[in-house]
């Protein structure tokens, strides 16, 4: 069985084939707050740089990687911030 995070890896991997890309679950920090729940998993946050943002409002780039989520964001994933980044991007 595979974690929320290996899945959300997984997907971004294959959406976007980033030249760099961090999951990092947060839920700890969260204990107790909405949309938390035993086992953590719930909170995440994305870092990705991909050559498929270029040229992408950052409002694009977050529709994207979304819709590349959107099974997990209708189940487990409570809230997720995303920081994508074209190559070269500060």
């Amino acid at each position: 069985m595979t974690t929320i995070a290996e899945r959300i890896t997984h997907k971004l991997d294959a959406a976007f084939a980033p030249q760099s890309l961090q999951v990092i679950d947060e839920s700890h920090q969260h204990h107790g707050h909405g949309g938390w729940r035993e086992g953590g998993e719930t909170h995440f946050r994305v870092n990705i740089v991909s050559e498929a943002f270029i040229g992408k409002s950052r409002l694009e780039r977050h529709r994207l990687v979304n819709a590349a989520l959107s099974e997990e964001l209708a189940d487990r994933v409570h809230a997720l911030a995303i920081a994508a980044k074209a190559p070269g991007e500060g």
